[in-house]
């Protein structure tokens, strides 16, 4: 569904859109911001930003939320499309003077109902681990230390603070996958800090010696004789790293920067796995989907851009905004499957073999990921994922990545029989905007997307036909080895799963890296290339829909199971409850649909 309208409406701030799986409204009550309630004055402030934790309580209510908003920190209880937000009661409320929170993530391993680990990056560099639970601040990395200097012709003592790590602003934070401890910063000086929460900062700056350098990256150690933090220091592009994300196994790490690049390194063998440019300007947010074939990337050219992990290349582009994208993000809870007759496809078994349909894990829903359907049904499925992005413009963009896109080489004539949407356990609105007559039992099928010639086939035949080398060098190993005992140990299934899904490249995603890594970063020199293919060599989708949601430039998309969660740089955290998830007041209760 395209954007509606034009002019006044599209100025329009929406409470709702309808997709094809129903309409997603807007609750008011659950509208979670400062307790004053009165719109923040945004100009010169650092990004609102929302983290979730689930404290697994006895009541049943155990999501708690955490944003910031300029010099301010706010803990509560989330309350969703359940009951009213209660501002007037936050667990927890902090004021920091001379630098603002800017980012910051919980320890999902180590939550409970008694206390929970948050750790916050602030605009002056620092990084604070703190337990909005206990009110506690356990500790401080990258710390002020005060330094006395005497100005012998003035007899004076000039007494200032300088920071002894990085002095630029963090961007990102994020807990290490599976690690009660190892947590990674990034700044906008471009370095990358990996820290352990047991291990101290030192009192002197640290010195550092190269373990291993490529193409525009190159990552250090701390030299010390005892340890101590920064465990590595990563020294990615040119300019700020802006973001960065974990892929769901947790092995690899996509970044993006100001430089315009997107970089995807093997985490514990510190080793790039392949890159990718913007059409112009800086990228700004990434995420990966659920199964860790696909990564997505926003920026300065206003464009979503969907990458392909196994083939190292642009498979689509999205062009829905009119200003820089802030986030994107992939809806874990929504998906479609399709399958056809089998006397109808013309394809092989081979080309369906990596079909997948999407798994549901509320309790950890980044750890969640495709798996493979029951081979005793011959009938092939295709996989349709469903991604959002916001952005400055103020725009809520939905996407769905279908299966022309993604398997460009098959023909797109299979018959559909049959659909079933997946979608926080709500079984598929009919009759509304997105669906088909009333007559018709059965949802439409997704919009296609509108495709562009393309320049190269997908190639996925031979995806397992070489292992990735996973020697690591002996200056890695000792780290390799502190990240890998550190983290909890995980079920051998589904350590076999993972390993399946992401333990394997193609050759000719070798063979492209290594082109890739000779080819001169110029913008001009790199636009036509497997790093910055031309727009009309790819894929151009256009988003499910788009809308006006707010009066602020937008910094947050959060898809949670039975809402999505949204905020704006005024500094208001907004519930979207999905389809069949509404609730409506009735004698101060609150009813569900």
């Amino acid at each position: 569904m395209a954007a509606e309208g034009g002019g006044k409406e599209m100025n329009e701030i929406k409470t709702q859109f309808t997709t094809r799986e129903g309409a997603y409204k807007l609750l008011a009550h659950s509208e979670y911001s400062r307790p004053n309630r009165v719109p923040f004055n945004s100009q010169g402030s650092n990004p609102v930003k929302v983290s979730f934790v689930n404290v697994n309580d006895q009541s049943g209510n155990g999501d708690r939320i955490c944003f910031n908003v300029g010099r301010e920190l706010y803990f509560y209880i989330y309350k969703g499309v359940r009951k009213a937000a209660d501002l007037s009661k936050p667990i927890d409320k902090r004021i920091y003077k001379g630098t603002q929170p800017t980012c910051h993530d919980f320890n999902h391993l180590t939550a409970t109902a008694e206390s929970v680990s948050l750790l916050v990056g602030f605009s002056a560099g620092q990084v604070q681990l703190i337990d909005p639970i206990k009110k506690e601040t356990s500790k401080l990395f990258n710390e002020e230390v005060s330094v006395c200097e005497v100005l012998l012709q003035h007899l004076d003592t000039l007494i200032f603070m300088q920071l002894l790590i990085d002095k630029s602003r963090v961007t990102c934070v994020k807990w290490v996958p599976g690690s009660e401890s190892l947590f990674l910063v990034a700044h906008s000086s471009g370095n990358m800090y990996l820290y352990n929460v047991e291990h101290t900062c030192g009192t002197t700056a640290p010195h550092y010696q190269l373990l291993k350098q490529g193409d525009n990256y190159a990552v250090h150690t701390c030299k010390s004789k005892s340890t101590r933090n920064p465990l590595l220091k990563w020294m990615v592009g040119e300019g700020a790293l802006n973001e960065f994300a974990f892929s769901p196994d947790g092995k690899f790490l996509a970044c993006v920067s100001q430089d315009g690049f997107l970089r995807v390194f093997n985490f514990d063998a510190v080793e790039l796995h392949g890159t990718m440019k913007s059409y112009f300007g800086g990228l700004l947010c990434v995420c990966w989907s659920p199964d860790g074939k696909y990564i997505v990337a926003g920026g300065e050219d206003d464009l979503v851009t969907v990458w392909s992990f196994v083939d190292c290349r642009v498979i689509a582009r999205g062009h829905g905004h009119k200003s820089w994208v802030s986030v994107v993000a992939f809806d874990h809870y929504t998906t479609s499957v399709e399958e056809s007759d089998p006397m109808e496809f013309s394809g092989s078994d081979e080309d369906f073999q990596e079909q997948v349909h999407f798994g549901r894990d509320r309790a950890n829903s980044t750890q969640s990921h495709l798996s493979k359907r029951n081979s005793t049904d011959s009938r092939p499925v295709s996989v349709t994922y469903r991604f959002g992005s916001v952005g400055q413009d103020t725009q809520l963009c939905l996407w769905d990545l279908t299966e022309d896109i993604l398997f460009p080489h098959l023909p797109l004539s299979r018959t559909r029989t049959h659909t079933n949407v997946m979608n926080a356990t709500s079984p598929p609105a009919t009759g509304s905007g997105g669906s088909g007559s009333g007559g018709n039992p059965l949802p439409m099928p997704l919009p296609r997307s509108n495709s562009l010639p393309h320049s190269a086939a997908a190639s996925t035949a031979n995806s397992k036909s070489s292992v990735m080398d996973n020697a690591i060098a002996s200056g890695v190993s000792k780290f390799a080895t502190l990240s890998l005992h550190d983290r909890k140990e995980r079920h051998h299934e589904k350590d076999h799963k993972r390993n399946h899904s992401m333990g394997h490249i193609s050759s000719k995603s070798s063979d492209k890296l290594n082109l890739l890594a000779k080819t001169k970063t110029d913008p001009a020199k790199t636009l036509g290339t497997l790093l910055c293919p031309r727009m009309e060599d790819v894929p151009l989708l256009e988003p499910l829909i788009c809308k006006k949601i707010a009066h602020e430039r937008l910094t947050v998309l959060i898809f949670l199971e039975d809402c999505i969660v949204t905020a704006c740089q005024e500094g208001f955290i907004c519930t979207w409850a999905r389809p069949g998830k509404v609730l409506w007041s009735m004698g101060g209760c609150f009813v569900s649909n």
